[in-house]
């Protein structure tokens, strides 16, 4: 009877015990992200991911420059497994703590958006613009290089945020093709024409289409988040600048995964998710941003990217940000203007 008793007792563990311990291994661990980019462009997209392959996601926002200073400083202890940065730059700064991506991932994106050594991929294009008032100006009335607003005619018309990554991504970009000397006179000659300053693009495009400000400098789609709510009686527009220069610049928004990642799996499952159809429709059509690969075409609303002129330069080459901080602070202009 005891004999009968005990593999009853090991027949129950062995269907019902083991079957908890399977489930157990079968569920995936919590892929971390550290996200630059903001919750509300990012979220959806990253909650389908969840949704879809039932791995659960965590999420720490921040502005990309705080986030890799919180990266750096957690060091091997970071408990990250994707770095989402609103630029390169930002990945730049933590390129150490970098792991490298497999080919599979790297080569669904142009050689332009994506790390020469394989530590980041571009997820979505960003344009930068000069959005204009409409009742002031028309296009025509804009210089074709981003370098004239150094005009004094400009003075007291500009609107900027030198404190955000992607000005600053711009400015080493204009480190990079005009060389520091022309880059210190262009920042300098923007500063004496008074520009009003601006934490972020979003108040810079709400003042010029209040008025308030003629042009400003700011990334492309801030403009379609405004006539999506406001419609097209908003009074502001994009241009692009006609020289190819760094005013034309496309960024991408970009991640990497980090070298201590306990999720490495998961991570490369997202990134590929980033960058499927379904990703990159995602940017196209909600966040209205350039598609990096062909697997998704622009809005309507917005060129396509072989229709801009624009600086052929590898997005890589753009990592100095610590060096375009000191000239930024060094011609006051992060400090000067209204």
């Amino acid at each position: 009877m005891m004999k009968y008793l005990v593999l009853t007792i090991v027949v129950i563990f062995v269907l019902f015990g083991c079957r908890g311990l399977g489930d157990k291994q079968e569920k995936s661990p919590e892929l971390i992200i550290y996200s630059g980019r903001s919750q509300s462009l990012v979220e959806p997209i990253i909650e389908q991911f969840s949704e879809l392959t039932e791995i659960p996601v965590s999420v720490k926002y921040g502005k990309t420059g705080a986030i890799a200073g919180m990266i750096i400083e957690e060091g091997s202890k970071s408990p990250a497994d994707i770095f989402f940065a609103q630029d390169p730059g930002g990945l730049g700064s933590v390129y150490d703590q970098l792991a490298v991506l497999p080919d599979s991932i790297s080569n669904q994106v142009p050689e332009w958006s994506r790390d020469k050594n394989g530590k980041w991929v571009g997820i979505s294009g960003r344009a930068r613009v000069v959005v204009y008032n409409t009742e002031t100006l028309r296009e025509e009335d804009l210089p074709d290089s981003i370098e004239d607003f150094t005009d004094p005619a400009w003075k007291g018309r500009i609107g900027w945020a030198p404190g955000n990554s992607s000005f600053q991504a711009m400015v080493s970009a204009m480190r990079l093709i005009w060389g520091e000397d022309r880059t210190k006179d262009w920042l300098e000659g923007i500063v004496k024409n008074e520009p009003n300053i601006y934490p972020k693009n979003t108040p810079i495009v709400d003042a010029v289409g209040k008025g308030e400000i003629d042009v400003g400098f700011v990334n492309h789609y801030y403009l379609h988040r405004f006539l999506s709510e406001k419609g097209e009686s908003f009074k502001a527009r994009n241009y692009y600048t006609r020289s190819s220069d760094p005013g034309s610049l496309i960024l991408a928004a970009a991640a990497g995964i980090l070298e201590t990642s306990k999720n490495k799996e998961s991570a490369e499952r997202l990134l590929n998710f980033m960058l499927s159809s379904t990703g990159q429709q995602y940017f196209a059509g909600q966040t209205f941003e350039f598609p990096i690969n062909d697997k998704a075409k622009p809005s309507l609303l917005l060129p396509q990217l072989d229709e801009l002129t624009r600086p052929e330069i590898n997005l890589s080459d753009l990592s100095d940000v610590k060096g375009t901080q000191s000239l930024l602070l060094e011609t006051e202009s992060l400090t000067g203007g209204n």
